[in-house]
């Protein structure tokens, strides 16, 4: 699909914010909202008007009409189980306060759709169906990925070439980013979802070589090499860069100059709105791809590893190895670009 069918993107938009109100973070009529939007680019002009013909009874707010006491009011008149709806061409900033994170010790459910004009309008269709949710695959799928990566002794990411990223190491616990909550100390979060994510416990233990598709620049930007980049790893550190970019030689600079390069998440994305084919700019949408995505650098704020400070950590670089398949203890669970579990 896109927009050039004769089709109204606000309502495609408009039926998958349905399916995410009532199934994802369960929201009834009879509780509160608060919609917060700007109109800075097209596509949180199409997010805000689905949310307002869902919510038609939500109190809808332009953050750039009003002053930040407005904006903060409004949250202080919700209580616990009510909803905030975050529509962002950037990302918005309240001073010293920390949107979503203050939500969340209030009680109160969100959804954040943050970075919107970060995507050009060619790209528009892919997002707003990137919100479908459909939670017989997320539920059923997400839940078999964790299980497997719970019990795994080890991982092979082969992606071609005989370029093969190695965990001999078992895994963290695995977090699901699934649009099931009913486990979670919070309702919601980011926008689109589809992710199953974990690390090496012993992160020294991963090795190989990779070759990625893309990557996130300095600007958090999708970044497309011509041609793939091989990463070289060793004692779970890029050692190597071969075939590299003038773009990826910063990235690496960056943060070289602060800290060690560290393969850390091994992400699981699952929204099958996005493939290696059909992309987006934003990279914290794009980490949704169905496919495998990496971090580079030491931060990591889920998981905690006693050689690695949280607090002294700086850089967390989203990478896309291009995947033929992935393995866990020797069974095949991702193939042309799709889950098999």
């Amino acid at each position: 699909m896109t927009f050039a069918d004769p089709v109204d993107p606000i309502d495609v938009a408009t039926h998958h914010v349905r399916d995410i109100l009532a199934i994802a973070v369960a929201h009834a009529p009879r509780q509160r909202a608060v919609v917060v939007f700007d109109a800075q680019s097209g596509l949180s002009r199409i997010v805000a008007a689905a949310y307002r013909a869902c919510l038609p009874e939500a109190l809808h707010i332009d953050f750039d009409a009003v002053t930040p006491s407005v904006v903060m009011d409004a949250f202080q008149s919700l209580v616990a189980g009510d909803l905030v709806v975050l529509i962002q061409s950037t990302s918005f900033r309240l001073e010293a306060f920390r949107i979503r994170v203050e939500l969340f010790k209030r009680g109160l459910k969100v959804i954040e759709h943050p970075h919107l004009g970060r995507m050009r309008e060619s790209e528009y269709a892919a997002y707003v169906e990137s919100l479908a949710y459909d939670p017989a695959y997320y539920r059923t799928v997400g839940r078999r990925l964790k299980a497997l990566i719970d019990d795994a002794s080890g991982a092979v990411v082969d992606t071609g070439a005989g370029a093969r990223l190695i965990f001999d190491s078992p895994f963290e616990s695995a977090k699901l980013n699934i649009g099931d909550y009913a486990d979670l100390a919070n309702v919601g979060g980011q926008f689109p979802i589809g992710e199953v994510f974990t690390e090496a416990r012993v992160l020294e233990r991963v090795h190989g070589k990779v070759r990625i598709f893309v990557f996130g620049d300095t600007q958090f930007h999708v970044n497309v090499p011509v041609e793939p980049i091989t990463l070289v790893i060793e004692a779970g550190k890029v050692a190597h860069v071969e075939n590299s970019t003038p773009d990826f030689d910063r990235v690496i600079a960056n943060i070289q100059a602060e800290e060690e390069v560290w393969i850390r998440e091994l992400g699981f994305g699952m929204n099958r709105a996005f493939s290696p084919q059909r992309r987006v700019s934003d990279i914290g949408t794009f980490e949704r791809m169905c496919g495998v995505h990496l971090s580079l650098g030491a931060k990591h704020g889920v998981y905690n590893k006693p050689n690695l400070k949280r607090k002294d950590a700086k850089f967390h670089v989203d990478v896309f190895p291009l995947v033929e398949s992935v393995q866990l203890d020797g069974r095949t669970i991702f193939r042309n670009d799709n889950w098999c579990v």
